[in-house]
């Protein structure tokens, strides 16, 4: 598969910077896209980015075309501003514009929504992208598998994010499988 992870500036950067690393890991063809905002949360996180392939501004990207074969996209983790822009079809900037190519072909689009209390707008916002096609999966863990580290509440979001790929993965443990 051809996947393009967009990583915005909301808190969470970690996420984003798990996803390349397993998608990589799986063989599947992964282009990074950092935004300005990535940048600045990944400073005050302490966290280390992925490189990124394209600016956000560089519209001549193949992506940025629903002629180019992407096969999804993923913004981990998808900062509200960026939900708003993708959600009303604002392609100010490469992000939303792949985000909006792919709702018009038809293809997979997730995003990892990272924020709370959430407005009323970023939630009618969520209503219009999946009602658009989207997934919108909040970064939001589960404790059923008792994690003992970040890390392990990390790969529960990022395994949910790979199995709405249909990407095989042993990120978390799985609802009743003992392990």
């Amino acid at each position: 598969m051809r996947i393009l992870v967009a990583i915005s500036g909301a808190s969470g950067i970690v996420y984003g910077r798990r996803l390349v690393e397993l998608l990589k890991k799986s063989g599947n063809e992964t282009f990074v896209l950092v935004t300005k905002g990535a940048e600045k949360v990944a400073e005050a996180e302490g966290e280390k980015l992925p490189k990124s392939e394209f600016g956000e501004n560089d519209f001549g990207a193949p992506f940025a075309s629903g002629s180019y074969k992407l096969d999804a996209m993923v913004v981990c983790p998808c900062s509200v501003k960026t939900l708003g822009e993708i959600a009303n079809g604002v392609g100010g900037n490469l992000v939303a514009r792949a985000a909006e190519v792919m709702l018009k072909e038809r293809r997979k689009l997730v995003l990892v929504v990272r924020e709370t209390p959430l407005s009323y707008i970023a939630i009618k916002n969520m209503e219009t992208v999946t009602l658009a096609g989207g997934v919108i999966l909040p970064a939001s863990p589960g404790f059923y598998h008792k994690p003992k580290k970040i890390e392990e509440l990390v790969d529960f979001v990022v395994g949910k994010v790979m199995d709405q790929l249909w990407i095989e993965n042993n990120a978390f443990k799985r609802w009743g499988s003992g392990k």
